[in-house]
């Protein structure tokens, strides 16, 4: 196995969602790697936990990494963090990053959860993806 390729992979994660104009028209360029300090934006993403196992083979290293995108908004409804989830599920599925250590074989959607923080104002979808890397 190999977590070699992790921050290339989260690097081209973010590259993507920051580079596009849709997404930075929905949350303003609030793309984040951890909520940031301070003040927190009324609507942003967030890239979050990442679960990685091994697929590796006779050809070569490489793993299967299970990743979390999220959406924060302190609305009173879901319609725009929905809007938001949409755009970023349509950025990442079937995308073709470029890494900077290793290949993306494919990147796929798992699942969404969409719930209101307990005890506050903040609604929040969590979008789970996989990707599939190999390290040669």
């Amino acid at each position: 196995m190999s977590y070699g390729v992790a921050a290339a992979l989260q690097t081209a994660v973010f590259q993507a969602l920051a580079a596009d104009a849709t997404l930075d028209g929905l949350v303003g360029g609030a793309i984040y790697d951890a909520a940031p300090a301070g003040t927190i934006p009324a609507l942003y993403v967030s890239l979050g936990p990442e679960d990685v196992t091994d697929a590796s083979d006779k050809t070569g290293h490489g793993a299967r990494h299970e990743f979390t995108v999220s959406v924060v908004s302190d609305s009173a409804g879901f319609l725009t963090s929905k809007q938001v989830a949409a755009r970023l599920s349509d950025i990442l599925v079937d995308a073709d990053l470029t890494l900077s250590r290793g290949t993306l074989v494919g990147l796929w959607f798992v699942s969404a959860k969409a719930r209101r923080v307990q005890d506050s104002d903040v609604r929040r979808i969590d979008l789970k993806f996989r990707a599939r890397v190999e390290d040669n």
